[in-house]
């Protein structure tokens, strides 16, 4: 089959962008990519290997005026979809208003998650409560929003959430019945688990530097941590920096003024991160309710375990105790989860070792075959 893939904004190497490229990568049927905003320099080279095709162009940046614009201009899109057997919107905010003006064709969701700072009950507590002046202005947006979102759902056949986390939030803003919804985890490459028997005096941290990540919970509880010091740990963050995230990286490198056993690696290359990851002691991840989480998993490829936020995607790959362990959001309970496996090596070596034993159930070639056999499955029945 012929198969059209709609992502809004393709500019960062993050986790959706990982994703498009690794299914289409492996699909059986033929994928062509399209975006409302394209950024050669910011995204993975791949994307310009394959080709994309670029759409009338909208603003990334999060500020209500142009967050409009971009939905007005994404509602009003009509792709040529000549010669195409279906279409895949990808939800990642703003996506399906693509579908007003599109549903010539059999239309699913790859859904990363419906709009957090509406759905996601965390993620809106603060959005609402660092912006309290225009919070009137925002609740009014969010009551138009909802309505608009549930009549452009309509349009799905199916859903793939990436994850239960995601499928909640879907279900609890009434967006699309539980019938239509399937979750399929994204993962990693089978053959790139390669645990190491390595566990170098320093935590991994890493993660694009963005707010949602909460980067400053690692560095508290590093800071806060009495065997990390006692012991001269280290800790290395690592993470892509974009125009948009220059003042959250400017914030975090304040937070570690004068402190030499903090380093931060900006914009590093996958081959820098796989070595972190191998030579690292374990890894941490601070995100607060995170959609899904691609880097637990690597983490857990490589052999290393994995201290965790107890929310959101980690709950659905962490097994606690055994691959990993998943804690509160407080600063102390990280630093005593840092202080717990610094002080029992043995521990951490036996975890890693389970970690890559169970992280094979999450793989790119078991995700892509789940969608391809629906698309094959549609096509039959048509």
């Amino acid at each position: 089959m012929k198969i059209a893939i709609y992502y809004p904004w393709v500019y960062l190497k993050g986790g959706p962008e990982r994703t498009i490229l690794e299914m289409r990568r492996r699909s059986r049927h033929d994928w062509t990519v399209f975006t409302s905003h394209y950024d050669r320099a910011g995204t993975f080279p791949e994307f310009e290997q394959i080709g994309v095709v670029e759409l009338p162009r909208v603003s990334v940046q999060r500020r209500y005026g142009t967050v409009l614009r971009a939905a007005a201009r994404i509602a009003a899109t009509k792709l040529d979809l000549t010669g195409y057997d279906a279409l895949v919107v990808c939800c990642d905010g703003l996506g399906s208003l693509l579908n007003f003006r599109n549903a010539t064709k059999p239309i699913a969701c790859l859904c990363f998650t419906p709009l957090r700072a509406v759905y996601d009950e965390e993620y809106r507590a603060r959005h609402l409560g660092t912006h309290q002046s225009l919070k009137p202005l925002a609740l009014a947006l969010e009551r138009a929003w909802v309505q608009l979102d549930r009549w452009a759902w309509r349009r799905y056949e199916h859903v793939f959430c990436i994850s239960e986390t995601v499928k909640e939030r879907v279900l609890r803003g009434g967006l699309c019945p539980e019938s239509a919804l399937e979750v399929v985890y994204p993962g990693i490459d089978e053959k790139s688990i390669a645990p190491s028997a390595i566990h170098e005096r320093f935590f991994f941290l890493p993660g694009r530097m963005m707010w949602t990540k909460n980067i400053e919970l690692g560095i508290d509880a590093f800071l806060r941590s009495d065997s990390a010091r006692a012991q001269g740990f280290r800790l290395v963050i690592a993470g892509m920096v974009d125009a948009k995230s220059q003042p959250y990286f400017a914030k975090l490198r304040d937070l570690a003024t004068g402190r030499t056993e903090i380093e931060f690696v900006r914009d590093p290359s996958d081959a820098q991160m796989n070595d972190l990851y191998r030579r690292c002691y374990a890894t941490l991840f601070t995100a607060f309710n995170e959609d899904w989480g691609l880097t637990p998993l690597e983490a857990m490829a490589h052999g290393k375990p994995v201290i965790a936020v107890n929310r959101g995607g980690p709950t659905e790959t962490i097994v606690h105790g055994a691959t990993g362990l998943l804690v509160e959001p407080g600063v102390d309970a990280f630093a005593a989860a840092m202080n717990e496996l610094i002080d029992r090596p043995e521990h951490v070596a036996a975890m890693g070792r389970q970690a890559a034993e169970h992280v094979v159930r999450f793989t790119w070639r078991s995700f892509t075959d789940r969608i391809d056999d629906y698309f094959e499955e549609l096509g039959t029945s048509r």
